[in-house]
């Protein structure tokens, strides 16, 4: 049994609409997210997210309506079955209300509409047409007016009624305006663009004739022919706009043209385009002008121009700038624009006089062509050992199309809001808060710390800042190595060579300590009652803060024992933590005598020392935690008996490659968070009884303190290598994206740990004389800085089609790292046998790329990967596997599959193979013995027919497949079957409606505790940009969540009572399931913590265990993601 669930959610937006949604005085923003309806509200920043909220169904359509009894409109929405409801809001819930539960209007007679489905309602607002079918229009009628008492409400849909219409291939279609006040009588007219058998592209304009029906009975409806002309346009027309009065009409747009056709003669004026190009979306401004959106981001502002008598002379179109590519144009209000985008991020722009303003970008990751996983731990491309949520592993997408190709790195972590930037700082060594006045509650000054001097900044209530060059007697031409609050209202501070206790009233130096013969404090720590610090990294020193520094004890470690870091807690204020270099060893010492209580060994490896300990309360109603940064990236942590200060419960776990320095931020619950700065800065925070690291989008992190000041409560000062801010750290993990734009389609992603680096497989398009020309390349992108380091460009129209990363054999015992380029040429090079190239790079010590060899094949290479060392390639209709000897690729076994191969998954010698047709095979892969050839042998096969789009290998015999139409199959082989036939055939144990095309499956290998409810096995990525987490089931807890699942699908509800049963059964084109079959909805389960509990106590009914372990059964799986 499978479980999924979702860790980065759609960001496509292809469909949004303005609308007075929230309340009848201001306009709202809906915005369509696949499955997810959006709903922004405008202000100085752009757009502000104010709802959100799943639906059973991907949106395809939406629309306004208003009822007469509403003083809001009412929203529309269609989805991918067929199926349509109404929506309004509920000002008091602050939720969606469902007005028409869903309406089915799935027919498997008719044909999909293969331009997408449509939405319209005639200007005189009588009718809604659907165009779902081919050949067919679904007519709504929306009452007009009440005859009597029980009739339906004025504004409300009736009963749907198809009419058909001879024209096929519907490109556009448009309501024509109407010249003259209609009656009921009038027949409104809708023109089509559409193509003929001929390929010929025509516009028939056609009258709407409803007769409604008698009591109990559906009314028909026909479209009658207006215009007998079938008017032939140009051949890369693509949209119909209708126009209003004055002018009145139909503008068709082309690539080469636009045109406006009279609609009461139908005569029409045509001018050319000064370039070629693409119109893909447009958006009406008022009655004159037009906002149109093209394939390569241009952004054009077109007019009518009209003469005295209000007649079509001339049209002007101006480009006002770039954008990403839109997908829907919506026009907000005074010159701001919406860009909704599935290709590349959506913006919120401003149109100034003759140009554009991106005032305000929402990220967007689809679609997602390729990932790679990255483990920020160990550093490797597979196998990864960190779960996602940790912010440890690292997600990395091939996004966007074209010029909105990029680079995206999806990370779980802890967000980052900064609240100001203080200025430009180099090298800051630390920073500290302090309380000028004792009694206050916040902090009022921060002390920043550079190499040779120490800066004082100090805030005012109202957040206003202001540097001093004087403070409380502090010494500033000196570093800081400690500042901080201490007892009787005084303020600390230590520098590498003296210790100053300040009177703050009179700025005076109450008490002083120097190091005897010159020597330099290295480090230094201090609690509410004594200051510990290490001299010169031999000696250790405790002095009394109560006592004007009086000398408590000191100890001489000796050379052979150097200090490496020092610690007094607050938590446990009678005893120090030490870290020593040569013996990688830490030691608890007593705070009044430096006498050992106990010392572990942290490393048995020499060169990684302890560097930095922080001894906290992080979990409540537990032990202390000391945690321990070793200088190769690990952190070991230690729970500390309060009583007998020992060491026990030791986990560890790797940060990144560089160490580690720990800081103790409060929490209001007593409790204390720990950021850990490195090269990938973390919040080590308790959850649940549990410690959580956490990644925080703070990269270049140098230091931080607790800064909760008066203006900035709860806030934090973050200092980078080139500056010092204030922040607020987000309260809980969210998913982050960091994005480097290539300006290309980024096909292909492959990880080199070995390299730390990336190759990309990237597709460019140009415009060449008017003619567009592709070109592909593969590009070496750095892992840390997200930067190119360098191109191999491929030949012109040879689209790269695969890229891996494959250690290889150098022609002796020793193997070679390599990426592996697979290609195929978009026009014949000439050759009836070659179809694309197998190109093997190697990286030089300069990291740069260098070509080792390369084969022509005869078939586009869809596929590549590594079986025992050699090569597997996915041709067209068959996999070939090559071995490389002594520079060169030799064919070595070859599989003929039953289509052509689209994706193939390797786990030791089994191949599984994704067919374009028909569905998984699986393939064993034997190299020869004394002279026999090697051999591929089919060993398995999934009988059924499935469009497949990715495989992977999930477990023991068992398989994990998508396909075209948004469905995921789980596969097993059955290898202990009766019969030779049993063997061979692919069972389906799981299946589910996706309801988004998967591009690609990860398989990953994440340890799991022997009481978790799921194993988690594989990423998906989509065309929406979605993420999933796959995961397995364990067996013993199959049932209880099968038969949750099935109780909550009858007790939450989508907007619109869709049944989930319903919106996740399988469904192809050959057959459609009731309900999903042994497969889990995680985003279902997780709303289980969002019910009343009584609702709770509901749905746990009959499942023989009670709420609480529920409930910390989600909690556990949602910590998953």
């Amino acid at each position: 049994m499978a479980y999924l669930a979702p860790i980065h959610r759609p960001s496509s937006i292809r469909h949004a609409l303005k609308l007075n949604f929230l309340n009848a005085g201001e306009e709202c923003l809906v915005v369509a997210k696949a499955n997810r309806l959006e709903i922004y509200e405008q202000n100085n920043d752009g757009l502000a997210l104010k709802h959100s909220r799943a639906i059973y169904g991907k949106v395809t359509m939406l629309q306004k309506l208003r009822p007469a009894s509403s003083t809001t409109d009412h929203l529309f929405v269609g989805t991918d079955r067929h199926t349509f409801f109404t929506l309004s809001w509920d000002g008091q819930a602050r939720q969606l209300r469902t007005e028409r539960s869903y309406v089915d209007q799935a027919d498997k007679t008719l044909r999909d509409s293969q331009t997408g489905d449509r939405c319209m309602i005639d200007p005189t607002g009588r009718f809604m047409t659907l165009e779902l079918f081919e050949g067919t229009i679904t007519v709504i009628p929306i009452a007009t007016k009440s005859r009597k008492k029980g009739d339906i409400q004025i504004g409300t849909l009736g009963d749907p009624a198809p009419a058909r219409i001879p024209e096929l291939f519907v490109r556009s279609s448009a309501y024509l305006h109407s010249r003259s006040p209609q009656s009921e009588r009038d027949k409104p007219r809708i023109a089509f663009l559409y193509e003929d058998n001929q390929q010929k592209v025509r516009m028939q304009v056609r009258g709407l004739n409803y007769t409604s029906g008698g009591s109990g009975e559906l009314g028909s409806a026909e479209f009658e022919d207006v215009d007998k002309s079938n008017k032939e346009l140009d051949l890369g027309a693509s949209h119909l706009i209708a126009v209003p009065a004055p002018a009145y009409g139909l503008l068709v747009l082309a690539e080469t043209s636009i045109t406006y056709i009279d609609d009461m003669n139908y005569e029409s004026l045509t001018n050319p385009l000064k370039e070629a190009t693409i119109f893909v979306t447009w958006e009406q401004i008022d009655s004159q002008r037009w906002l149109l959106a093209d394939d390569f981001g241009k952004l054009y502002l077109f007019m009518l121009l009209l003469s005295e008598d209000q007649e079509v002379s001339d049209w002007k179109l101006d480009c006002i700038g770039k954008t990403t590519r839109a997908s829907v144009v919506v026009y907000l209000e005074d010159g701001y624009v919406f860009i909704g985008s599935h290709q590349g991020d959506s913006q919120v722009i401003k149109i100034l006089e003759k140009s554009i303003e991106v005032v305000q970008t929402i990220s967007n990751i689809a679609p997602i062509l390729d990932f790679t996983i990255m483990d920020m731990g160990s550093r490797a491309s597979e196998g990864q050992g960190n779960e996602y949520s940790s912010g440890q592993a690292r997600i990395v997408t091939g996004s966007g199309g074209f010029q909105d190709g990029s680079l995206r790195s999806v990370r779980s972590g802890v967000g980052l809001e900064e609240l100001g930037t203080l200025g430009e700082m180099d090298h800051i060594t630390e920073v500290f808060a302090l309380h000028s006045r004792p009694e206050s509650l916040y902090a009022d000054t921060l002390v920043v710390s550079f190499v040779d001097e120490t800066r004082i900044f100090l805030f005012s209530a109202e957040g206003e800042v202001e540097e001093t060059e004087y403070y409380k007697g502090f010494s500033l031409p000196n570093d800081t190595l400690l500042a901080t609050n201490i007892v009787n209202g005084r303020l600390l501070q230590v520098s590498s060579s003296f210790v100053h206790i300040h009177d703050p009233e009179n700025a005076m130096v109450l008490a002083e300590w120097t190091p005897p013969r010159g020597q330099a404090i290295t480090a230094a720590s201090a609690n509410n009652d004594y200051l510990v610090l290490s001299i010169g990294g031999t000696e250790a020193l405790v002095l009394d803060l109560s006592k004007d520094l009086h000398n408590v004890c000191r100890k001489d470690f000796g050379t052979e024992n150097q200090i490496s870091c020092i610690h007094f807690s607050t938590v446990l204020p009678d005893v120090c933590v030490v870290g020593f270099w040569q013996s990688s060893t830490i030691s608890i010492l007593k705070a009044d005598t430096l006498e050992t209580v106990q010392t572990v060994t942290v490393s048995e490896e020499a060169v990684s020392v302890p560097r930095s300990v922080l001894l906290t309360q992080i979990l409540s109603e537990q032990p202390p935690t000391l945690f321990v940064a070793m200088a190769d990236g690990n952190v070991v942590t230690f729970s500390v008996d309060p009583l007998s200060y020992t060491l026990s419960a030791r986990k560890s776990i790797v940060l990144g490659t560089q160490q580690a320095s720990f800081k103790a931020l409060p929490r209001s619950t007593g409790l204390f968070n720990v950021f850990a700065m490195c090269e990938h800065p973390s919040l080590i925070y308790g959850s649940e009884g549990r410690i959580v690291y956490s990644a925080v989008t703070a990269e270049k992190a140098s230091c931080v303190c607790s800064f909760s000041s008066e203006a900035y409560p709860n806030a934090i000062a973050i200092a980078t290598a080139e500056d010092l801010k204030i922040a607020i750290v987000d309260s809980e993990r969210t998913t982050h994206v960091q994005t480097l734009h290539i300006g290309e389609i980024v096909r292909r992603v492959a990880y080199s740990s070995k390299l730390k680096a990336f190759g990309l497989g990237t597709v460019k398009r140009m415009l060449r004389d008017g003619a567009e020309v592709v070109q592909s390349h593969f590009k070496l992108a750095d892992e840390v800085v997200f930067q190119e380091l360098d191109t191999y460009s491929l030949k012109e129209e040879e689209l790269v089609e695969s890229v891996i990363r494959a250690d290889l054999s150098d022609g002796g015992a020793k193997t070679s790292e390599r990426f592996i380029i697979g290609t195929s040429y978009m026009e014949d090079p000439g050759s009836d046998s070659i179809r694309g190239r197998i190109i093997v790079i190697e990286v030089t010590e300069d990291r740069m790329l260098k070509a080792v060899t390369e084969i022509a094949v005869k078939g586009a290479c869809r596929a590549l990967a590594v079986v025992d060392g050699r090569i597997v390639a996915a041709l067209i209709k068959t996999v070939v596997v090559y071995a490389m000897e002594f520079g060169s690729l030799n064919k070595v076994a070859s599989y003929r599959t039953a289509t052509a191969p689209i994706d193939i998954a390797v786990t030791g010698n089994i191949i599984a193979i994704s067919d374009l047709m028909k569905s998984v095979s699986i393939v064993e892969y034997r190299r020869g013995h004394k002279g026999s050839p090697d051999t591929l042998t089919e060993v398995a096969r999934h009988f059924q027919t499935a469009w497949g789009t990715a495989v992977a290998h999930v477990d023991d015999d068992t398989f994990l497949e998508s396909d075209a139409e948004g469905n995921l199959m789980v596969l097993r082989q059955n290898v202990n079957g009766v019969t030779a036939d049993d063997r061979r055939r692919l069972e389906v144990t799981s299946e589910i409606r996706l309801g988004e095309m998967v591009n690609r499956i990860r398989r990953i290998n994440v340890p799991s505790s022997a009481n978790a409810a799921v194993v988690p096995r594989a990423f998906l990525a989509t065309v929406e940009g979605s993420i999933y987490l796959f995961a397995l089931i364990r067996q013993e807890k199959q049932d209880l969540l099968m038969r949750l699942q099935s109780n909550m699908a009858d007790h939450v509800h989508s907007p619109g009572n869709m049944p989930f049963n319903k919106y996740r059964a399988f469904k192809n084109s050959i057959r459609e399931a009731e309900e999903p079959y042994r497969f889990v909805d995680g985003e279902l389960l997780e709303k289980f913590l969002d019910c009343s509990p009584d609702l709770q106590e509901e749905m746990v009914g009959g499942l023989g265990v009670d709420v609480e372990e529920i409930r910390g059964t989600i909690e556990a799986l949602r910590r998953l993601h």
